[in-house]
């Protein structure tokens, strides 16, 4: 495997290109109207293969997992244009399908040609998480539902734009089917503009340097990464380890669903095998095939970080999905529930590999994003949705304790800050701070976990969604580390608090004025024996209240008594 290019051109190239991600993902979370895309930065751009649609760039600041499924929606297109062999410059694609594309009907993908002397150079792509898309629950976390079609309307792959003339036709369809269309039109254009963006940029670059030299440099990217993930898995001991997990249930039924890998080493070729998994499901905790091979991506990503985000990293993984599990659901299986299921596929591959290189990986992550819909309508009539997701406890390390309220490692994503919702809806955080001791114990414990209780403030009231998960299976710890605290969700009614019958998930949870839902999130699990942890460490968690005397005498014993001496 060579490479005809210069090392100092190739890695100038390399930061301009994604340079030109870096570009269209701070365009479209400047112009995004949402502030899931705008604050939350639930988006993501990358240059894509021109005949595979495998990932060539991808943008630091959008979210990791559509890495890889962006490269199963430039596929789709790639399909659809052949179908039509009528592909032209100035085309756009515009699509949610999640079992073409990955992830949920949120994300809405428009994939771009970009032509280079009448040819397709390669594709641009841009995805965001669009704040409602019809179906039976604003903001269509919709943990009742049991197709795709009561989670959101669905648009296959059509063609938004030809030759650069927009279709307004299909942004007609769009905005028909949204009880947010402002919301959606600002999103739409705010896509539109980073493509364009990225189209300008990509012909500076090619006039600067020429395409024989673009295509050289992407061609090497993808080869070298390859050659380091090889490298990297040779420094690793040979061996097969197996790890597995459960969701709580599925939303229908409350029965807990198992996740399994089995990670196998051999040489320089890593195999991830999970066969054992429980079958497809009733409920939307189902994941499509390419959301699943992108969470492996993922945790790849983190357990070997200085690798580059190309497709090249994944030649020699095989990741083995068993048809029609929970990770390969075909349409129109709900999946509107992806983030839980990938959270685990996550927690199961860091344990397995924790068997073998415990210190490369960290210990289990809250494990849930906690989708939290609550919407309404304002005393002028107009409807409101106020969809989030909330932050926990990340898991420790060999090397520290773990992040307090971080937000999902699938994802370089920020919560939106209080201040800002507050300021788009009528509610109020009457509570939004640390929740003491529920990081798991160890040598390095986990982050703690967030406390968050949001009151309706106007008269007509709200209904609430919840979509979590960890209400009932606790994020683990690795290399001897104690596991971290579940999941507790509350709502406010006339006779007091209440918690959901399936602990996690609930619809229709009608809230008057003046009532409230709280959100109590796990922490992370602990690294290490916490028999090993620093005495001085403990006391300071203490005196900063993060950790109770109660809870330091059962976790950490003679090390707390050592520390009050």
């Amino acid at each position: 495997m060579t490479d005809t290019i210069d090392p100092i051109t190739l890695a100038v190239l390399a930061g301009r290109m994604e340079q030109i991600a870096d570009e269209m993902d701070a365009t479209l979370f400047r112009a995004a109207f949402n502030p899931i895309i705008a604050e939350a930065h639930d988006a993501s751009h990358g240059l894509y293969h021109p005949t595979t649609g495998d990932t060539l760039v991808q943008g630091k600041s959008g979210l990791p997992i559509f890495v890889g499924v962006m490269s199963f929606a430039v596929k789709a297109v790639i399909e659809k244009a052949a179908d039509n062999s009528d592909l032209t410059d100035g085309d756009i694609y515009i699509f949610n399908d999640a079992h073409l594309g990955g992830t949920h009907l949120n994300d809405m993908r428009l994939v771009r040609p970009y032509f280079h002397e009448g040819k397709p150079f390669c594709y641009l792509g841009s995805v965001g998480h669009w704040h409602d898309l019809g179906g039976a629950v604003p903001g269509n976390y919709n943990p009742a539902a049991t197709d795709a079609f009561q989670e959101a309307f669905v648009l296959p792959p059509v063609r938004l734009a030809k030759a650069g003339v927009v279709q307004t036709d299909i942004i007609d369809i769009l905005m028909r089917n949204t009880r947010l269309p402002q919301s959606a039109e600002g999103d739409l254009n705010g896509q539109l503009g980073a493509l364009d963006l990225g189209v300008k940029r990509l012909d500076e670059l090619l006039a600067e340097y020429g395409a024989e030299t673009v295509r050289a440099a992407l061609d090497a990217l993808q080869n070298r990464a390859e050659m380091l993930m090889r490298a990297e898995l040779e420094d690793l001991p040979n061996g097969r380890w197996e790890a597995e997990d459960f969701l709580d249930n599925d939303g229908i039924t409350d029965e807990p669903l198992l996740i399994r890998v089995a990670l196998e080493i051999k040489d320089d070729t890593m195999t991830l095998d999970f066969s054992g998994t429980a079958d497809r499901c009733a409920g939307p905790v189902n994941i499509a095939l390419p959301t699943a091979v992108a969470t492996a991506y993922v945790a790849i990503k983190h357990i070997f970080p200085t690798l580059p985000a190309n497709a090249g990293v994944m030649r020699p993984i095989n990741v083995v999905i068993p048809d029609n599990s929970l990770l390969s659901a075909p349409f129109p299986a709900p999946v509107g529930g992806y983030t839980e299921t990938i959270l685990r596929m996550i927690d199961v591959i860091f344990a397995a590999a924790s068997q073998a290189a415990p210190d490369r990986v960290v210990a289990n992550a809250y494990g849930t994003i906690n989708a939290l819909s609550i919407a309404g309508k304002r005393k002028n009539g107009q409807p409101w949705v106020m969809f989030s997701f909330y932050g926990g406890g990340h898991g420790g390390s060999l090397e520290s304790d773990g992040l307090n309220h971080g937000n999902a490692p699938i994802s370089t994503a920020t919560i939106p800050p209080m201040e800002i919702l507050e300021a788009a809806y009528p509610v109020m955080f009457r509570q939004w701070a640390l929740r003491p001791d529920s990081a798991g114990a160890g040598m390095h414990r986990g982050g703690m976990g967030a406390i968050y209780e949001i009151e309706v403030l106007e008269g007509g009231g709200a209904t609430a969604f919840l979509f979590g998960e960890r209400g009932r299976f606790a994020p683990k710890g690795v290399a001897g580390g104690d596991e971290a605290s579940m999941n507790v969700f509350s709502y406010e009614q006339a006779d007091g608090w209440q918690h959901p019958p399936m602990v996690s998930k609930m619809v229709g949870i009608r809230l008057k004025q003046g009532q409230a839902v709280r959100l109590e999130t796990p922490g992370g699990g602990g690294y290490g024996s916490a028999s090993d942890r620093d005495p001085t460490a403990v006391a300071q968690d203490v005196a900063m209240g993060l950790v109770s005397p109660e809870s330091a005498t059962l976790a950490y014993g003679s090390v707390w008594a050592e520390a009050q001496e």
